[in-house]
């Protein structure tokens, strides 16, 4: 976009809060609409999907409250968009779910509505949402044993022109609805992703004409430069270096049996307000789904930089365009070639990467942040089969019903409902009820585990243990969870969260099978899975936390007794109800937990 250097200058900066406002308004706007109108639970009950705003030249605008890992690469799939289509007009809209050519991963079904007013393409309304079933060989869209995307099995569309003239293509559709299980699941949410972006699309039009393009074009360079002053000023307060970081990802079994590194080198320029991330001492991609793309290379990456940076400090183009991402071809955290699989780029590697990020960074500043859960286990397990209430018609979707214990911080203890690190916390539980509804299933038990957030001064996000299964018939489940033998570490002394765990639980015998990470499984009417998500990180000695709040923890169950006086150096007198913190004995535990 270009604007005159004068209507700049005399932009009133109580506009540009205006503006930047309703730029958000539309982005909420948008977000209701495809909450309200899906069709599947993961985007009306989960809310896993995304919109987002990208100016005519492909920057990103705003997120409002957008997944981390689907929104900073919005701008990757409208260049997609601009480059293999030179005939854009009005009408348009295109589906994108090519990880090879900016998009996340391929169960991310991408509705880009480019916005014109008088004549010029000024904007795209971005709508990506989550699919439980695209196709793939499996009834699943997390297929981390795919050697590449053949074996996959994903349809793969590269900014496919999918309306004109407000018209469906026909043809794509068809061909959507003939290869995907649930169709009308399908095509409910794709309406819902179309009347998102639309909706955007009137309401930038009507933002367009009330204030001026001349304005508006004047209002994005400066709101870039503003969220750029933001974030240069924010990095002031680092300390400049280099700082390198390590984490690893659980071995994959039957390709991977050690555990996968994940290596992140910051450099921090405070003084120039800039920031470097190196990703290319990494190992090469695998022959599975867990390689990153492009884009969630790059998200991931921002998103724990993000992490460690004041929250309100805007999230769009004039932020990113201080930060380097170095990557390299054919790295598991760098970018793939066609046909590497990349059907778990949007979890796994790249919460890892999202943790190791941000521990990096925690060396250069004094608000630093632990690693957090980071396990799609039973709680998010992708459920499949027949429901014999309507005709043995197919069913498939992905659960949310766990938690996920968010990581420790300098400031606060982690958050409870955090989700895995890539969600940014804006990933909702489903309701229990409407699952049940939906789908032919039970669900027994969401509670949580007591001593399972990793001890600190500041307490890691505590696990959730559920419980369900079938009502009528067999049906599959599909996991795909990591943290078992690398939990989320902790930092500057906090003790790491619980392990995952995932099991079949016999309802006859009550007999309880531990089950692999990774895999598809069978689950009958008399058995229930069991799982156990991977705790938060803690931060800080454990030694160091407030006894008033380590009495709270036990009080209210997050934690034991035991564990109260082992690992936190608190003794208590009374019982029950009456517990109180004795002092005495408290300051005897921790001297000698301080010279262990």
């Amino acid at each position: 976009m270009t604007n005159s250097n004068n209507v700049r200058s005399t932009l009133d900066p109580t506009v540009l809060a205006v503006i930047a406002n309703r730029v958000n308004a539309i982005l909420r706007e948008m977000t209701n609409t495809l909450l309200r109108s899906g069709r599947s639970a993961i985007l009306t009950t989960a809310r896993d999907f995304s919109c987002s705003i990208v100016t005519g030249d492909n920057r990103l605008l705003a997120t409002a409250e957008g997944l981390p890992v689907h929104i900073f690469g919005s701008h990757l799939q409208t260049e997609t968009m601009t480059r293999l289509h030179t005939d854009i007009r009005p009408g348009d809209a295109f589906l994108h779910n090519d990880p090879y050519s900016g998009n996340t991963h391929a169960a991310d079904h991408t509705i880009l509505v480019p916005v014109f007013v008088g004549g010029k393409h000024m904007f795209t309304a971005v709508a990506k949402a989550h699919q439980a079933d695209i196709g793939n060989s499996q009834p699943s869209t997390y297929m981390p044993s795919a050697k590449d995307v053949y074996e996959e099995g994903a349809l793969i569309f590269p900014a496919t022109q999918i309306q004109r003239d407000y018209t469906d293509i026909g043809d794509i559709i068809r061909l959507c609805r003939m290869r995907i299980r649930v169709p009308d699941q399908w095509y409910g949410d794709y309406l819902a992703a179309l009347g998102s972006a639309r909706i955007g699309e009137r309401r930038l039009i009507e933002l367009v004409e009330k204030y001026g393009p001349e304005t508006i074009e004047a209002f994005v360079e400066e709101w870039f430069d503003y969220s750029e002053r933001r974030i240069a000023h924010a990095l002031k307060g680092f300390k400049s270096g280099t700082y390198s970081a390590s984490t690893a990802h659980d071995p994959l079994p039957g390709i991977v049996e050690e555990s996968i590194p994940v290596n992140v080198t910051a450099t921090i320029d405070a003084e120039a307000g800039r920031i470097e991330i190196d990703l290319r001492d990494n190992i090469d991609c695998l022959e599975a789904g867990l390689n990153l793309s492009r884009a969630t290379s790059v998200n991931s990456t921002v998103t724990g930089i993000f992490n460690v940076l004041d929250a309100d400090i805007p999230h769009n183009h004039g932020t990113i365009r201080r930060i380097n991402v170095m990557l390299r071809e054919n790295c598991i955290v760098g970018y793939p070639i066609h046909p590497t699989s990349c059907s778990m780029a949007t979890s796994n590697v790249a919460d890892r990467l999202i943790n190791v990020t941000q521990s990096a960074l925690s060396q250069a500043t004094e608000f630093g942040v632990a690693e957090g859960g980071a396990s799609l286990g039973a709680g998010t397990g992708v459920i499949a089969g027949k429901d014999q209430r309507r005709g043995n018609a197919p069913f498939v979707n992905q659960l949310v019903i766990t938690a996920m214990g968010g990581a420790a911080s300098a400031m606060a203890d982690g958050w409870l409902t955090m989700g895995v690190p890539v969600t940014g916390g804006l990933l909702m539980r489903d309701s229990v009820e409407i699952d049940e509804l939906k789908y032919p299933i039970i669900i027994d038990k969401v509670v949580a585990v007591p001593d399972s957030g990793g001890a600190g001064k500041h307490r890691g996000g505590a696990s959730t243990r559920v419980e369900y299964g079938p009502r009528f018939a067999n049906m599959s489940v599909a996991v795909m969870a990591d943290s078992k033998i690398n939990p989320a570490r902790g930092a500057q002394g906090g003790l790491a969260g619980r392990p995952h765990y995932i099991a079949l639980r016999d309802i006859d015998t009550d007999v309880e099978t531990e089950i692999a990470s990774f895999g598809v499984f069978d689950v009958g009417v008399r058995q229930r899975i069991v799982g156990i998500d991977a705790g938060g990180g803690g931060f800080g000695q454990p030694w160091l936390r407030d006894p008033a709040r380590v009495l709270d923890d036990v009080l209210e169950g997050w934690v034991t007794a035991a564990s109260a006086a082992q690992i936190y150096g608190v003794a208590f007198s009374g019982s029950d109800q009456a517990l109180a913190v004795d002092a005495s004995a408290t300051a005897e535990l921790r001297a000698s937990l301080a010279k262990a």
